[in-house]
């Protein structure tokens, strides 16, 4: 019998495998790939993840392989208003006073690199289903053309917002689905040579009253393209249409060059309880959010430390460890993530331009002011979500 089973070997689940056999665990990961797919996904690191992520040694990994974000910004397009939040005043709160943009393949690559040799790892498979009884779980594991019965004392599913151990479990998935399509799309274009002052996680007001993200990682510019209304998403997605939304940022005389393209639907969904017996939910398979703000991947991280604790603790026979969890971690996605994830989206998709600039005057304000703004950014980069989850008991 494992100790723990892992299903979903994303960066929540590697991260929280890893936690484990640091541990001293026996931990089974069950991941459908075979490999790292090195798709579109998350790309801003929080800077009280970046300390947690120190204590594993992958840091310097991501450090060495992303962009700095010292500063982050809510800019009027295309006169360049701005207001500007510095990182740098939650110096002596954190070891990382900055965002780091990285793609997060890069970080279950790193993840996945250090597991190679410390725990089990099983990839081409799924879960199929689960029973649990007061001594463990036994799994149906379907994988490689057979199927296997895997027993362990606690499952976990990292397994995303389609999660097959949620659904297993028969826990609903309780929120809603914003009814917009967000386009993602890359380029090489340097954006930042063309629109002074630019931060590299810039939230961006269009004058015609739409908006757009830009993102800085490695080599490339993340655009995120809040599409029109007036036209269908299939319309918006030709070569011609992406070249017009980004010839809307910066007009040049030639098409632009882009790479990988995305559209995704935004969802806010949380499941009653993380726990359900001794089985326990973490990252998307918990709860998703809108990524303004850029804290879905960050509190799915947060989720893998608290819940690796949790489990080394009921292993030994504390029974309460894991509702600790659930009340720990619940809430702050509930009221610090999920909130203000919420209200960063409704504030970008805000179309009046008096109420823009209202706006705008308010955060430059509250950019200037060191005491406010360091309090803004205690919540903005989630390191007061973790100190008021630290509190429960």
């Amino acid at each position: 019998m494992q100790d723990i089973i892992v299903v979903g070997g994303g960066p929540v689940g590697l991260c929280l495998t890893l936690l484990l056999v640091e541990r001293g665990l026996d931990v089974l990961l069950v991941e459908q790939e075979e490999v790292v797919a090195r798709d579109l996904r998350a790309s801003t690191f929080h800077p009280p993840t970046l300390d947690m992520l120190g204590r594993l040694g992958i840091t310097g990994v991501l450090l060495s392989r992303g962009v700095p974000c010292p500063t982050w910004q809510i800019r009027l397009h295309p006169s360049g208003e701005r207001a500007v939040f510095d990182l740098g005043l939650l110096k002596g709160e954190t070891d990382h006073p900055f965002r780091l943009q990285c793609e997060q393949w890069k970080l279950s690559e790193a993840l996945r690199e250090r597991l190679q040799t410390r725990a089990t790892i099983l990839t081409g498979a799924r879960l199929c289903g689960f029973e649990q009884d007061g001594n463990g779980v036994t799994t149906l594991v379907e994988g490689c053309g057979d199927l296997r019965r895997l027993r362990a004392r606690y499952l976990v599913g990292c397994d995303g917002a389609r999660s097959t151990v949620r659904a297993a479990a028969s826990l609903p998935f309780e929120g809603e689905t914003y009814p917009e399509t967000t386009i993602l799309a890359t380029t090489a274009f340097p954006f930042e040579d063309h629109l002074p002052g630019l931060s590299n996680v810039s939230y961006c007001w269009r004058a015609e009253g739409g908006n757009f993200t830009l993102l800085k990682t490695p080599g490339r510019w993340r655009v995120s393209i809040y599409p029109r209304e007036d036209a269908p998403i299939e319309a918006q997605l030709t070569p011609e249409a992406l070249d017009l939304a980004l010839q809307d940022v910066v007009p040049r005389d030639q098409p632009y060059d882009v790479g990988e393209v995305r559209p995704y639907r935004v969802h806010m969904r949380s499941v009653p309880s993380y726990v359900t017996g001794r089985v326990a939910l973490a990252g998307d398979a918990a709860h998703v959010n809108s990524p303004s703000g850029s804290m879905g991947l960050n509190g799915g991280l947060h989720d893998a430390f608290e819940l690796a604790a949790a489990l080394a603790s009921a292993l030994v026979g504390d029974e309460g460890a894991l509702d600790l969890y659930d009340r720990r971690r619940r809430p702050v996605a509930r009221d610090e993530i999920m909130a203000q994830a919420d209200r960063n989206r409704a504030r970008m998709r805000e179309r009046d331009p008096a109420r823009r600039r209202e706006m705008l005057a308010d955060l430059q304000a509250l950019a200037a002011d060191p005491v406010r703004c360091k309090a803004h950014l205690m919540r903005t980069s989630m390191i007061d979500g973790l100190r008021k989850a630290a509190a429960i008991v």
